[in-house]
């Protein structure tokens, strides 16, 4: 017991130590929202262009479609293909290479980097959901006079969204976990704040079981608020 409140005064209030996990917080919800963002608008044209690509006829698939659908299958098998540790690193040493070593061209470089490749799995996510609507909406979109970008905005994509909603969920928490990767690059997220008070205090346990129990309360709260929306829509789809 003794040792255990020495683990807990040297981990959070010597030196003020909590504020490493405070700004950590702060730079791992940053990441994950921007990343989550990008992924999202990189998810959806993919998933639009490879859905419209699908849904027409061969004879009527125009040369643009298929360079662009082809892109579109490259991007998915590269990025679903290789370790998200791999993309983030080849991004900082290689693509980034030139760039200066400070808080902020790495916290660009994360959210670059897991935008990208959380755009990949949004984008099938999207794409299942554009998939699951009958044609007959998309068909009486078009009948309206509405185009095919209009008919996707206003018809296709909201009721697809709530069929996705919940994979979409899961995607959201799977990035806010995977982002404690970046610390590989130096960026001063949850788990390097840990990785710092260990190294200063010689204490592994109390520091890991605390950003452990900090991730655990992040993804509870997130998984709330996803559940609280999820009755929502259901509510919103009975009236």
């Amino acid at each position: 017991m003794e040792s255990l409140k020495t683990g807990l005064y040297q981990t959070f209030v010597l030196d003020n130590n909590y504020q490493y996990f405070v700004r950590g917080v702060g730079v791992t919800l940053l990441v994950t929202v921007f990343a989550l963002i990008l992924g999202l608008i990189l998810g959806v044209i993919v998933a639009i262009i490879r859905s419209a690509h699908d849904q027409q006829p061969e004879k009527k698939k125009g040369i643009i479609l298929r360079i662009l659908n082809g892109i579109c299958k490259v991007y998915l098998t590269v990025i679903r293909g290789t370790p998200t540790l791999v993309q983030l690193l080849i991004m900082w040493f290689v693509i980034w290479a030139s760039a200066r070593a400070t808080d902020g061209n790495m916290i660009r470089c994360a959210i670059l980097s897991f935008g990208i490749n959380s755009g990949a799995y949004v984008a099938e996510i999207v794409r299942s959901g554009i998939m699951s609507i009958d044609k007959g909406q998309m068909e009486a979109g078009r009948s309206l006079g509405l185009n095919y970008a209009t008919t996707m905005r206003f018809i296709i994509i909201p009721q697809a969204f709530k069929n996705i909603l919940p994979a979409l969920g899961n995607e959201l928490i799977t990035l806010l976990k995977e982002t404690s990767v970046v610390t590989v690059i130096g960026l001063k997220d949850l788990t390097k704040g840990a990785m710092i008070i260990q190294s200063k205090t010689y204490q592994a346990f109390v520091p890991f079981f605390a950003i452990a129990a900090i991730y655990l309360v992040m993804v509870l709260v997130l998984s709330w608020i996803l559940g609280r929306l999820e009755r929502r829509l259901r509510q919103s789809d009975l009236r």
